[in-house]
């Protein structure tokens, strides 16, 4: 039987396990959500995971869209 906690048959498949990708390029927590749900959407969760990948991008637009602190009304 499959070890459901360190490998889980939805990425199985994969060649790159998705929390190696997401550790070895710094990914933020949403990033790192949106590669695990892309990764795995055939697999397990099917297009529910396909939503919850787009609210996380959903949530990276609205953070980015922010102002930063050093940002200006004139930038």
């Amino acid at each position: 039987m499959a070890d459901m906690i360190k490998t889980p048959p939805h990425y199985a498949n994969n060649e790159i396990e998705p929390i190696d990708y997401i550790i070895a390029n710094g990914l933020t927590y949403c990033e790192g959500n949106v590669v695990k749900y892309i990764s795995r959407w055939r697999r397990k969760g099917g297009i529910e995971d396909l939503k919850k990948a787009i609210q996380y991008i959903n949530f990276i637009i609205e953070k980015e869209g922010q102002p930063k602190i050093t940002e200006t009304k004139d930038d």
